[in-house]
């Protein structure tokens, strides 16, 4: 079966939002217990093998972007998801924010905020009941974090996180990626 142009610009498409407003649309890019990074290629409308983390570094839960939003660093908001299973490259989760790690990055001498969104599977049977960052054990929060800092530390990066925010502060920054994307003319 072969992708035509338009499957790919409809999937490039895909609202951050979903129709209620109450959840984001996350594609994944790399499932938990990975350690390839895999990334959309936009040229080929595929995810390609990306990169291939060190032994001892795997991605802690599923990691991916909201499609449709801009960070400043000129990407796809990103976005960890707990969900009972890893899912697989290019799958659509409906998600709902708990939180965000405000985040910034040191690439190259320049720094950029890169926060990292938290959010749980619409359907997720474990974790159907966390609304909020402070719901899940502290510790989970913390390896997050150092998840990250050791991630872009082998890239030869820095980061460093501010501060954990609610999901409103989540919600907002969707928002403000959002406005991004459009004011880019990449819609």
């Amino acid at each position: 079966m072969s992708t035509t142009s338009s499957q790919t610009r409809s999937f490039e498409r895909t609202e951050a939002f979903s129709a209620d407003s109450k959840n984001v649309h996350v594609i994944i890019e790399t499932p938990q217990g990975k350690r390839n990074k895999y990334k959309y290629d936009e040229t080929h409308g595929l995810f390609i093998l990306h990169q291939v983390l060190p032994v001892g570094l795997i991605f802690p839960f599923d990691f991916g972007y909201i499609p449709s939003t801009l960070g400043e660093d000129g990407n796809p908001l990103d976005v960890l998801v707990l969900l009972d299973e890893g899912a697989f490259p290019g799958c659509m989760v409906l998600s709902r924010l708990i939180g965000v790690i405000e985040a910034e990055q040191v690439k190259e001498g320049r720094t950029m905020r890169n926060d990292r969104l938290i959010a749980v599977a619409a359907i997720s049977h474990h974790h159907y009941e966390v609304q909020s960052l402070d719901q899940l054990n502290e510790s989970i929060v913390d390896e997050i974090e150092h998840f990250f800092i050791s991630f872009n530390s082998m890239k030869g990066r820095q980061f460093k996180p501010l501060r954990r925010a609610n999901a409103e502060r989540a919600k907002q920054l969707v928002h403000e990626g959002v406005a991004r994307f459009q004011q880019s003319g990449t819609s």
